[in-house]
């Protein structure tokens, strides 16, 4: 069942993270990195015209305890909303090690 939730009214964002045009695993480790730069409450814009992120931002936000506020489509890309909250857990994609990143989203499409 899709997590896709669209967003119904403006969202302002605390800050913007633009990563359109970069290739997966780039979506994924950006999101970890910038959400572990912001403070309880705060919400972050990703930019990103990936198609798989529809499924994945949704997912990571569930497994991390991050709030998904939801996704909005520009004519190129997607925006998405996420706002960090108290009780996030632990990633299960290495925020550092691309390899491994990688093959999460490879063994993720495989299942499909």
């Amino acid at each position: 069942m899709s997590k896709i939730k669209f967003v119904e009214q403006d969202i302002k964002p605390d800050v913007t993270t633009d990563i359109v045009y970069m290739m997966c695993p780039m979506h994924l480790l950006k999101l970890d990195e910038m959400m572990g730069q912001l403070g309880d409450g705060q919400v972050l814009e990703l930019l990103t015209d990936y198609d798989g992120a529809l499924d994945d931002v949704p997912e990571w936000c569930e497994k991390t305890g991050n709030e998904f506020l939801g996704v909005d489509e520009a004519e190129d890309h997607f925006k998405f909303y996420i706002k960090k909250t108290t009780s996030r857990k632990y990633c299960p994609i290495p925020t550092k090690d691309y390899e491994k990143c990688f093959q999460y989203c490879i063994d993720k499409k495989e299942k499909e």
